[in-house]
């Protein structure tokens, strides 16, 4: 902790030396992803890309239904391929299906698939593959994370032709396309799944434009070209191979020592970069630095609902009104992320944007509204009643991600200003997982990366996959109506307004406070061009070279 603190202080110091190149560097393309480059040239095919990695690869490793990490995601984006790819205005173009038809009740989605494609065992890719690829992840054995929220209501997949499958669900599901598109519903080789069975997960085979090479476990992966590859997606800028012969993944989690590595050109592109940092890079015409906002729910403080006093709407309130989250995060983040207003990220489908500055810090109201419900300040300066001390138990098992921690740190200090005492309790992940279910904790904070606004069924609905354990244990039958409404709609416009109603519904019951809008960035030396970003912010290495 008191590296911590340190880091926090250094921060704060650095602001002001750092505020004029932040204002030269602030006309960037952030929001749809830019890179900073000398014109490229000519392609020039072949080489090693080195990538300082900003984690690890977990546990599920890099099987694409059971991952659930995000830089494990980001790494099985080169490995699988999905039926459809999103484009940034939000349209679905043909990959790995060539065209599809929604059935008039809106219940299945009729796919043709391409003829030519083959995973990286030889073995077809072909309806039958489709259907197993569903049913794997409906099976309660499989253990499927993120997948299992994708698809939704889903009941199976008919095999029409051995190039015809049509998925049929039990409802209308408006989010389908959008999720076809991730990577967590991406394929793996029926095959390989029989062949290696609970060890596939460390033997990933997809249809991607790399494969594996070789798995080291909290060390390293290495990928090489998939020479027969010739099936990108619709925006892909040429077909055929890859231009990449290799791909090295290194894990590298200490930030200081990604932007070294980088400097140094030990790497040729690191993900994550800090603030300070970002900062200078993009003033450095050695480096070209790409950055897109990661289309998600956006990190949120998460109340439990079911605990007191953060069932009541009151001190929920209080608690926000405390916290001056524009003055951490610019300290923070240095101006490289903003203040969220929303649980989604403004770039996500029906984002309200009318939302921003809907509340406003203010420690005054928010010690009135408490010493008003019987807590009063102690001499220690935090508030007790009925011989209890005011106490927020905040569980966390992800550290100083994205700088977490650190923000954290100066919410800390906040929340005391209002008698509130905030208590990090940091726990190993199966740990934090079994206090969760339990529902052992006061506060958990946390983001969930997707691509489409359902993503909200999960976090605040009984009725959607964490059923009674989402993250603040809501119970609220209008909000859940909502959200069951914003599933079966079809019609654009009237989804949107369902989804506008969502978020206002959230804030206003402040069931979460949501803190900053993530821009993923990735910096790379000068002479690596062709990254572009998928859906909703992984990098895409197809159409990467290094220029010679």
């Amino acid at each position: 902790m008191n590296k911590q603190k340190k880091s926090v202080l250094q921060l704060t110091a650095f602001i002001l030396s750092m505020s004029i190149l932040i204002s030269a560097c602030s006309n960037s393309d952030a929001g749809k992803g830019s890179q900073a480059a000398s014109d490229p040239g000519k392609v020039t095919p072949g080489g090693e890309l080195v990538w300082a990695l900003a984690g690890t690869v977990s546990n599920d490793s890099l099987d694409a239904h059971k991952a659930g990490f995000a830089p494990t995601t980001r790494v099985m984006r080169s490995l699988y391929d999905s039926l459809v790819v999103e484009l940034p205005d939000h349209s679905i173009q043909p990959w790995l299906a060539e065209s599809w038809q929604i059935s008039e009740d809106k219940k299945s989605y009729t796919f043709k698939l391409r003829k030519d494609v083959k995973f990286h065992d030889g073995t077809p890719f072909n309806a039958e593959a489709v259907k197993f690829n569903f049913d794997r992840i409906k099976d309660p054995a499989t253990k499927a994370s993120i997948s299992i929220n994708e698809i939704g209501p889903y009941v199976s997949t008919d095999v029409i032709d051995e190039f015809t499958a049509k998925i049929n669900f039990a409802t209308p599901y408006a989010p389908f396309l959008v999720n076809a598109a991730k990577v967590d519903l991406g394929f793996v080789s029926p095959a390989a799944v029989k062949k290696f069975g609970d060890k596939y997960p460390q033997n990933p085979v997809g249809t991607g434009p790399f494969k594996l090479s070789v798995l080291t476990p909290s060390s390293q992966v290495e990928l090489v070209k998939n020479p027969d590859y010739n099936w990108g997606p619709a925006n892909a800028k040429h077909q055929g191979p890859a231009y990449l012969d290799k791909i090295t993944i290194k894990y590298v989690e200490e930030e200081s020592t990604r932007v070294s590595v980088l400097q140094s050109k030990q790497a040729q592109a690191a993900d994550i970069i800090p603030p300070q940092n970002l900062v200078a890079l993009k003033a450095d015409k050695n480096f070209n630095v790409l950055e897109t906002e990661l289309i998600q729910a956006n990190h949120q403080l998460y109340f439990n609902q079911t605990r007191e006093p953060w069932n009541n709407l009151k001190v929920r309130e209080a608690v926000r009104s405390a916290l001056d989250l524009d003055s951490a995060i610019k300290t923070i983040y240095l101006g490289t992320s903003k203040q969220a207003w929303s649980p989604l990220s403004p770039q996500t489908f029906g984002y309200d944007a009318s939302l921003e500055k809907s509340w406003k810090y203010d420690l005054k109201s928010a010690n009135e509204t408490l010493e008003s419900l019987g807590w009063i300040k102690g001499v220690d300066g935090y508030r007790v009643k009925d011989g209890k001390k005011l106490i927020i138990e905040f569980l966390d098992t992800q550290g100083n991600r994205e700088k977490r921690l650190d923000l954290l740190s100066i919410l800390t200090q906040q929340l005391k200003l209002a008698g509130i005492e905030l208590k990090l309790i940091s726990l190993p992940s199966g740990t934090y997982s079994e206090r969760s279910l339990k529902n052992d904790y006061d506060l958990l904070a946390g983001s969930q990366f997707s691509g489409d606004p359902n993503v909200l069924r999960q976090l605040y609905s009984t009725k959607g996959p964490s059923g009674k354990n989402n993250s603040t244990r809501t119970n609220d039958p209008q909000l859940e109506q909502l959200l069951e409404d914003g599933l079966l709609e079809n019609d654009t416009s009237k989804r949107i307004d369902i989804y506008k109603k969502v978020q206002q519904h959230i804030i206003k019951n402040v069931y979460s406070i949501p803190t900053y809008v993530f821009q993923y960035s990735f910096a790379t030396v000068k002479e690596v061009q062709g990254i572009t970003f998928d859906s909703p912010a992984w990098p895409v290495f197809y159409d990467a070279w290094i220029q010679k």
